[in-house]
């Protein structure tokens, strides 16, 4: 009995099947303009944590999330700006952070930690630091927050 049947990709003679990219809109800005604002943006983020200002930092780098393709390194970059952010926070601090950002910043935030989660060894942050920030936005975003991002298609 043969089993060649089970090599054959029946999605590509679908006519129905949706692309990723029909799914959302993907960022207007062209790559080269997200790059440099990822990069302007991080920049601020530095600035921001060497003034010991937080929240601006945290506000700063979820504020313009990059999505769609083609910018894949604004998308590392802007990891590695929060996870900079996210070690630089002590225990303490991270429920007035999380209740004192705009709610629309909880799912991207949600985002970037499931992000951080699953990029293994992602910058210098551990394990337990993201559980920890993840604990407390779930506190106050809800369990909502989760499923909005478990949900959407546009990935950070």
């Amino acid at each position: 009995m043969s089993n060649n049947w089970r090599k054959i990709d029946v999605d590509k003679y679908d006519e129905d099947v949706l692309a990723d990219e029909e799914l959302y809109e993907a960022d207007p800005r062209p790559a080269e303009q997200v790059l440099a604002d990822a990069k302007s943006r991080q920049a601020t983020v530095r600035s921001s944590l060497s003034k010991g200002d937080l929240l601006g930092a945290l506000t700063t780098v979820l504020e313009s999330a990059p999505y769609g393709p083609n910018v894949e390194e604004a998308k590392t970059l802007t990891l590695q700006s929060l996870l900079l952010i996210l070690n630089s926070t002590k225990a303490t601090d991270i429920p007035n952070l999380v209740k004192s950002l705009p709610s629309e910043s909880h799912d991207t935030l949600m985002k970037y930690l499931y992000k951080g989660m699953a990029v293994p060894g992602a910058g210098d942050v551990s394990g337990s630091v993201l559980l920890a920030w993840h604990e407390k936005l779930t506190d106050v975003a809800g369990t909502g927050c989760i499923v909005r991002v478990m949900t959407d298609r546009r990935t950070v």
